[in-house]
């Protein structure tokens, strides 16, 4: 599936790869998955996506995201949107689907293989138009949670479908594995440790 003369680029939708990692049961090991893909070809780019509440003195996501950023990812973020439903409930909205997909399409001169680490079917499209540009894609989500965690349209446009169950060996750490922080005087809420 991978050639090693390949340049390879990962394209990760935080709060998808994310959620589907919860599904099956664990974390992912961000250290682990850049080696993991380091061996399978020439990794060009590793790309992040995530939406942050700006307002929040504090987000659990924070600590993640600064690893990230020094250890080898390319860190895109946007403040996310908080509106109220109809029915007076406060949420928070923050999709950064066109953020990936100008990314991913700007790098086609230069990328043999994409991995896009999501399963949203709104990314059928631009896989497609990869494609029409020579380009490899390889999807990584899973169809071991019930629900799924792809789209049917999306896995069948994919040249690939990588199930993120296969590589749990690789790239996952359990849950439990986290190691306990204590929390910050100055801080109320405990941490979790993302990375």
């Amino acid at each position: 599936m991978f050639d090693p003369r390949e340049k390879i680029a990962l394209f990760i939708d935080g709060a998808n790869l994310y959620a589907t990692s919860r599904s099956l049961g664990f974390d992912i090991d961000y250290r682990k998955l850049l080696a993991n893909f380091q061996k399978r070809g020439y990794l060009l780019r590793a790309y992040y996506y995530t939406a942050l509440v700006e307002d929040q003195e504090y987000s659990s996501i924070r600590p993640l995201i600064d690893w990230l950023d020094y250890n080898g990812y390319r860190v895109v973020t946007k403040p996310a949107k908080e509106f109220t439903d109809a029915t007076g409930r406060r949420k928070v909205k923050g999709n950064m689907d066109i953020e990936l997909a100008i990314d991913a399409l700007e790098l086609a001169d230069v990328v043999d293989h994409y991995v896009i680490f999501s399963g949203d079917g709104d990314f059928r499209t631009l896989v497609e138009a990869l494609q029409r540009r020579g380009r490899k894609v390889s999807v990584v989500s899973t169809m071991s949670s019930q629900p799924p965690m792809i789209s049917d349209e999306l896995r069948r446009q994919a040249d690939h479908f990588i199930d993120l169950q296969t590589l749990r060996a690789e790239v996952g750490r359990d849950p439990s594995e986290r190691p306990v922080r204590r929390p910050d005087p100055v801080e109320l809420e405990p941490e979790d440790d993302l990375v």
